[in-house]
């Protein structure tokens, strides 16, 4: 059976970009009102777009061709940047200048509270938080691709709408001694035996508790035949060769609770962390726990969080989602009491040892839960607690913010649960997708009551298209 030959891009008539979404993509409308996601335009342009994908609503392409340019647009930092497919895919904005990109994503996060959560403004807008615009990255999840017909090993991000990887010898968002490693890594794998099956190296840089003052370089490599003698070696010629990185090998032969220090016995003991200066807080964790990304906006993010929650020394707190204690043992610092709750049994564990190494095991105690099957029954069950700091994944706090909307509107209910019981007065929301958010806020507000004092953005990953916000909510 003979194979149709695939339609070149249709070439699209001049369209004036009006906006961006969510991917960082150019929205235009066609003179029939049909709407044009286009890769590489940026708002006030006039473009021509090459169209990959039709739908009856709406189509997809890339930048074809520009008449009028903006004036945000830049030079992209990155050699491997590009606004076409087989580009490196890691960023999607950096032809868009920093602080432009900074406001494209405060208008992100206003336009999905207003049109996802009926029309909700925040009362006061809060300045952004900003960082570093390069070098950021210290968590990163690099694929690793051995082409047998060119003989060289590709390792990097994906390229731009596809499962490729991209030819990348630099990487500007990652910390330059780790960029620095990239084509080491390439010549090292392409010299080991098991070549073909070693599809990843998840990278995570932290200080080294081991050497104190001194960065640690985490590279797990998942492995999925068991390694040879010959590999071993090579891995540890590597880590000596690179010693002033702080390389240290993590193996990874299955799923993520058999990763492991090469050269250690089984569960190594754990030799990264991070800290958390305002608060004397040190954070040991383990190289596919999860932290976050960006480490500079990270700090900034805990000391905002706790100053607008205001906690006051004889109050309860608890903290949902709190995996490692990011900002459960800061706030053991300033509360009487704090509960950490958190889904993973593992991250339970982890964060009750941080506890006890800060000293803080008195005022921080954790529980496992799931928390998206969350009831007014087990809010009661958590007790009174004036203050909450919710910092959930992607998914969001839907149930959570069921719950408490239905607790809120049954007292009585309540108060046979948990006599005094009462909703906490102020929350923290920390959110890694304004769409979740958004729907979320919703809930609090026109449900359970709640203000939306104070919303803002903080760019924990700047260049590309990725909302991290933070909102507050008061009772009155």
């Amino acid at each position: 059976m003979r194979r149709s030959t695939p339609k070149a891009p249709e070439r699209t008539d001049w369209l004036r970009v009006d906006a961006l979404d969510l991917d960082g993509q150019g929205v235009c409308r066609r003179d029939d009102g049909k709407v044009v996601f286009i890769e590489g335009a940026l708002p006030g342009e006039e473009v021509q777009a090459l169209i990959h994908r039709k739908k009856n609503q709406w189509e997809q392409g890339e930048v074809a061709d520009i008449r009028h340019e903006s004036p945000q647009r830049v030079r992209p930092g990155c050699p491997h940047f590009g606004l076409h497919r087989g580009a490196c895919g890691g960023c999607k904005v950096q032809h868009l200048e920093a602080a432009a990109q900074v406001a494209m994503k405060q208008r992100v996060l206003e336009d999905n509270l207003a049109h996802l959560a009926n029309k909700l403004k925040p009362e006061q807008l809060m300045r952004p938080v900003q960082g570093p615009t390069w070098g950021y990255r210290y968590r990163a999840r690099l694929s690793v691709r051995h082409v047998a017909a060119k003989n060289t090993v590709l390792i990097g991000f994906h390229e731009r709408a596809s499962r490729y990887v991209a030819d990348m010898s630099v990487c500007q968002v990652l910390p330059p001694h780790v960029s620095a490693l990239l084509l080491p890594l390439r010549e090292l794998i392409g010299r080991m035996p098991s070549r073909d099956r070693l599809p990843q190296i998840e990278l995570a840089v932290g200080q080294d508790l081991r050497q104190p003052g001194r960065w640690a370089t985490a590279l797990v490599l998942r492995h999925l035949v068991p390694l040879t003698p010959e590999d071993v070696h090579a891995l540890e010629a590597f880590a000596q060769e690179h010693a002033e990185a702080g390389v240290q090998w993590w193996l990874q032969p299955k799923g993520p609770d058999t990763v492991h220090r090469l050269g250690g016995h089984g569960q190594a003991e754990l030799d990264l962390a991070y800290t958390l200066p305002e608060f004397g807080v040190r954070m040991p964790f383990k190289p596919t726990d999860f932290t976050q990304v960006n480490p500079h906006i990270n700090e900034v993010m805990v000391a905002k969080a706790l100053r607008l929650l205001q906690a006051q020394p004889h109050e309860r707190v608890i903290d949902w989602f709190c995996g490692l204690g990011n900002f459960t043992l800061p706030l053991a610092t300033q509360a009487q009491e704090v509960l950490g709750i958190e889904g993973s049994a593992a991250l339970v564990q982890r964060a009750t040892h941080n506890a006890e190494l800060n000293g803080l095991q008195s005022r921080a105690r954790f529980a496992e839960r799931n928390l998206f099957d969350m009831t007014p029954e087990l809010l009661a069950q958590d007790g009174v607690a004036q203050r909450w700091l919710i910092d959930p994944p992607r998914e969001g706090a839907f149930a959570l913010s069921k719950a408490l909307a239905d607790a809120v509107q049954e007292p009585a209910r309540m108060q046979a649960l948990c006599p005094g019981w009462v909703p906490p007065r102020r929350l923290v929301y920390v959110s890694c997708n304004p769409a979740t958010l958004a729907r979320d806020a919703g809930l609090l507000v026109h449900v359970a009551g709640y203000r939306c004092t104070q919303a803002g953005i903080l760019n924990m990953f700047p260049h590309t298209a990725h909302v991290e916000s933070m909102a507050v909510f008061e009772k009155d």
